[in-house]
């Protein structure tokens, strides 16, 4: 008997994980008679970041110096991405309504993520770290879905920028849940869940308005910047990256050489994201 009940947590825990991928795998076969390809294809990049994000959790001894570099890379590149794409494009539909959309967006951001830390607090069949990332990953994919849905031409690189997040988030998950004995495995249903919901996401056609377009627009590029700030390595007491240093002793003098190393991965992050625009921009 108690070996079936120390089972049956993983048991449900690998099921959790097997559902995420035969719905990315549907999501694809979707696609295909949609012709929703790059949405999937970003899609299948986040999958591939979160699970390397995983998979470099379960074999690193460097927690503290990953999540900086992770999360400073990731960024960067977002917010990045923000200037070059997003709001543009936003601000482009409607001057006006487009900076209303992106002060929503931030707003309902900030709000989401404040009352959803309290999922922490609540007794839940999922655990919340995976609850929280799901939310996450079904936002970015509505994002994804819509820009790409709408403006069929824009290229991949702002869909790839958009999830280059999910490596940190899914190093940070896998370190959190085992470091509390849970296993990594319900990780791959956030993982998939940035195309599967984007694929459906594609499917919306907005209406020809430019005042809801625009707070549509602006309303994602003000989600995707607020997300992007909130992955800002933060190397301060209590702060994620201070709790997983190995060592308390020099944690001060650690973490004022890791403050560096957010400095340069946050500006490298971003460097490359405009690099990668310049050159697939001639003429501009």
């Amino acid at each position: 008997m108690a070996t079936q009940v120390s089972q049956q947590p993983l048991r449900g825990e690998r099921l959790v994980g097997a559902a995420g991928v035969l719905l990315l795998v549907a999501a694809t076969g979707i696609a295909a008679v949609t012709g929703a390809w790059k949405p999937i294809q970003i899609g299948w990049v986040a999958f591939a970041a979160m699970t390397g994000g995983v998979w470099l959790a379960l074999r690193t001894n460097e927690q503290a110096g990953a999540l900086v570099w992770g999360g400073g890379l990731a960024s960067g590149a977002m917010v990045t991405s923000v200037g070059l794409f997003l709001l543009p494009d936003a601000l482009g539909h409607h001057l006006r309504f487009g900076g209303l959309g992106v002060a929503l967006g931030i707003i309902v951001g900030f709000g989401a993520h404040t009352i959803g830390h309290r999922l922490s607090h609540v007794d839940m069949p999922m655990d919340s770290t995976v609850a929280q990332l799901t939310a996450h990953a079904a936002a970015a994919g509505a994002i994804i879905g819509i820009v790409y849905g709408n403006m069929p031409d824009v290229g991949l690189l702002l869909g790839i920028a958009i999830v280059s997040h999910k490596g940190p988030a899914g190093y940070a998950a896998a370190d959190r849940l085992t470091r509390n004995g849970r296993s990594w495995f319900p990780v791959l249903l956030p993982a998939a869940g940035v195309g599967v919901v984007a694929v459906l996401a594609s499917t919306v056609t907005l209406p020809a308005d430019p005042r809801i377009n625009g707070v549509v627009f602006g309303f994602a590029t003000g989600v995707f910047l607020h997300v992007a700030m909130d992955f800002l390595p933060r190397c301060e007491l209590g702060s994620e990256v201070h709790d997983a240093l190995s060592v308390d002793a020099d944690a001060h003098e650690t973490l004022d050489r890791l403050r560096l190393h957010a400095v340069a991965s946050t500006v490298l992050g971003g460097v490359v994201v405009f690099l990668a625009w310049w050159f697939a921009s001639p003429g501009v």
